[in-house]
């Protein structure tokens, strides 16, 4: 079911607000931005500080790179909208030949080791995780990067592992480029708090 089919479902108020961002965007409001005025107190407020918290709190990942780390591991989920949505808010700040590049195959994309280093341990975190041993952990940290860092990286990961599924279960629609990155300004600029 399409969220469109429950917009309905959440009082005027919502409704007039989706009809006027839509508006004054030229593009329908995206579905993720749809959940958030869903059940707030149950969902949307702790989700969204969870995100902000994640991908906009103090880090020594920069935004872009952990925006890359949440497309790559929708890839791994096979999330075409985060994917989507979260590649074009990294390539607001890495060039997108770079985020291209790295989506296809962050092994030989143009991006620092450490990254790659990190990148290889979310991917097991994603698609392995029985396997995932303290060995891979040493290699993320062996690569240079930090304790707190790669918890950051993880914690993006877990994160993402959760929205990915939210994303496919309420069959989020897919904007098309230029909707995503039209969007991904906003969302570099407002965050995730909702």
């Amino acid at each position: 079911m399409r969220l469109r089919e429950i917009d309905r479902g959440d009082g005027v108020v919502n409704r007039l607000l989706f009809g006027f961002i839509s508006l004054v965007s030229r593009m329908r409001l995206p579905d993720a931005a749809r959940v958030a005025f869903y059940h707030r107190d149950f969902f949307s407020t702790p989700m969204g500080a969870w995100t902000q918290a994640a991908m906009r709190g103090p880090s020594t990942w920069s935004v872009s790179e952990r925006e890359l780390m949440a497309a790559l591991v929708s890839k791994w989920n096979s999330c075409a909208f985060c994917m989507g949505a979260h590649g074009a808010v990294a390539a607001k700040e890495i060039q997108r030949s770079a985020v291209d590049a790295a989506l296809a195959d962050f092994r030989t994309a143009p991006i620092s080791e450490s990254l790659k280093a990190t990148l290889a341990f979310l991917e097991i975190l994603a698609l392995r995780p029985m396997e995932l041993t303290a060995e891979d952990a040493r290699a993320v940290l062996h690569a240079g990067v930090s304790t707190e860092a790669l918890m950051d990286a993880i914690a993006v990961g877990a994160l993402f592992s959760i929205v990915t599924r939210y994303a496919d279960a309420l069959d989020f629609a897919v904007p098309t480029a230029n909707e995503f990155d039209r969007a991904a300004s906003m969302l570099l600029k407002r965050g995730y708090a909702s």
